[in-house]
């Protein structure tokens, strides 16, 4: 990402603590291709408090995709789009019917993919822990 401009992650974040306690909570998924490590997500229903400056309902249960990431050789092959269809099959199974994400306003690629998978834009953000950057955040109700 970093060499493509985007600067949403750094050696502080995300580290390994926070990936393990992704893993602890069960929360992180992964992509496979050929039986390789090729993209992971974290599915929660966590909402960090910055949510509020967005146009969305806060209050409202939603499954939440954090730290989505694809290996660069791996992109373009439909990762990200099947890990974000991961997260509609398990928001439907806890009955929930918002989806929400957020993604760096320097990340061209999911502001591109988010739309094309039904997401509407909903905001821009700033992140308290990821202080001087700007965040766009992105929607999606399931019929």
């Amino acid at each position: 990402m970093n060499a493509a401009g985007n600067l949403q992650w750094s050696a502080d974040y995300p580290n390994e603590a926070v990936f393990q306690r992704d893993i602890d909570r069960q929360h992180l998924w992964v992509a496979e291709l050929d039986g390789e490590l090729v993209g992971i997500a974290a599915l929660t229903n966590d909402q960090d408090e910055e949510y509020i400056q967005a146009d969305w309902d806060v209050t409202e249960t939603a499954l939440v995709t954090h730290r989505l990431a694809v290996d660069p050789a791996a992109q373009g092959k439909g990762v990200a789009a099947a890990l974000l269809n991961k997260a509609e099959d398990l928001a439907r199974e806890q009955g929930v019917q918002v989806l929400r994400v957020d993604t760096n306003s320097e990340n061209k690629a999911t502001q591109r993919l988010f739309p094309k998978l039904g997401y509407r834009f909903a905001g821009e953000i700033s992140l308290g822990f990821r202080p001087g950057l700007r965040f766009f955040c992105y929607e999606k109700r399931l019929a």
